[in-house]
């Protein structure tokens, strides 16, 4: 790349339709469960992937207004002095970020530790922490169950709150 100038591919911004699509087939085993909680959560929380798989049981609280993310560590908090960022209620209870992580919490029953696990092919959740190379697969396998052409990455989802703010 850097000997021809190729330019680097982007990947595409996932809009509230488009998310909306990602999570609409989204059944009841915990892979889904995981997979919706994960996309609505990045999405509404502007998240980066490495903020997701960061995040821990103890950093989601949920109060009234919805939830309070603690982020002990981001990309632009060098200091780490952390950020706490807001998730509000979806205005639709398919597509609500809130409802979706308390789902979640319900089907896995965890309590403390990693809050995003990696589900093995006999459905049985794993103890360690997913990957943020696993949101990228994630929200890219989503986004082609459902027919959506393009590149997908787990940046689409924070490049495409970005979008929806900017439009």
């Amino acid at each position: 790349r850097r000997m021809h100038g190729t330019a680097p591919q982007k990947a595409r911004a996932a809009r509230t339709s488009q998310i909306a699509r990602m999570v609409a087939p989204l059944g009841e085993s915990l892979v889904e469960h995981r997979d919706r909680a994960l996309i609505l959560l990045g999405f509404a929380g502007a998240l980066r992937r490495s903020e997701l798989v960061g995040l821990n049981i103890e950093d989601v609280v949920e109060d009234e207004y919805g939830l309070r993310l603690t982020l002990k560590v981001s990309k632009t908090d060098q200091e780490r002095a952390g950020a706490l960022v807001g998730v509000p209620y979806g205005s639709h209870v398919p597509t609500c970020p809130v409802r979706s992580w308390r789902a979640w919490l319900t089907a896995t029953h965890i309590s403390e530790g990693p809050a995003f696990r990696p589900v093995n092919r006999h459905g049985h959740l794993l103890r360690n922490r997913l990957s943020g190379r696993s949101v990228a697969e994630v929200v890219k396998r989503r986004a082609q169950d459902v027919g959506l052409d393009g590149q997908w990455s787990g940046h689409s989802l924070r490049s495409g709150f970005a979008t929806e703010g900017y439009a």
